[in-house]
């Protein structure tokens, strides 16, 4: 995409003629990583805007949604630690995934040491036909349960899912297919014949 701009200083460069300012390509993942390993803070919070829904969407499959933007937290605080360690800075989308359903899992087994009479969300549950979906979505194997809630909860798109997870777009599209039948199954089958 390409913006035209008036020069206003005075100068051999400017003339005021209208100048050329070509958008800059947005960085990959691998360009981000490799920046954020050496230190930059403003291509680590690029990758956390990119990552982030992906994250809270593996942590909501797994924890309660007042704990989920915790997981989110602890994910890019860990992430921001130990990305020095990651050896190849394209594989951080199935790194950064990976972090997300270990701390997602640490923190179900904390609630699950506690009393479950206790637990309270402090985020009240949805109600009537959203909470049987998300607790229906919540029993979906983890590959269609994260894939079907990046789709359904986060809003993402297909090719979204695709570039964010390392999955191909065949892949996400199969995911969520079956994933939209076994939901429906949970749900009570086929749809009301009703017009």
């Amino acid at each position: 995409m390409t913006v035209a701009l008036t020069a206003l200083e005075p100068g051999p460069a400017s003339d005021h003629r209208a100048l050329v300012n070509e958008r800059a390509p947005e960085a990959s993942v691998a360009e981000l990583v490799a920046a954020a390993r050496a230190g930059s803070r403003g291509s680590f919070e690029e990758l956390y805007r990119r990552f982030h829904r992906v994250v809270h969407a593996v942590a909501l499959g797994r924890v309660l949604a007042s704990d989920a933007a915790d997981v989110v937290q602890d994910v890019f605080i860990e992430a921001w630690s130990k990305i020095g360690a990651l050896r190849d800075v394209a594989a951080f989308p199935g790194w950064i995934m990976t972090l997300a359903r270990s701390r997602a899992l640490d923190q179900a087994r904390r609630n699950n040491r506690r009393a479950s009479d206790l637990v309270v969300d402090t985020v009240p549950p949805p109600s009537g036909e959203a909470g049987r979906a998300l607790a229906a979505l919540r029993q979906l194997p983890d590959t269609y349960r994260e894939t079907m809630i990046m789709r359904l909860v986060e809003g993402m798109t297909g090719p979204e899912i695709a570039a964010r997870t390392g999955m191909t777009p065949d892949s996400v599209r199969v995911h969520l297919h079956r994933g939209i039948q076994l939901l429906r199954e949970r749900l009570g089958g086929n749809e009301s014949s009703e017009s």
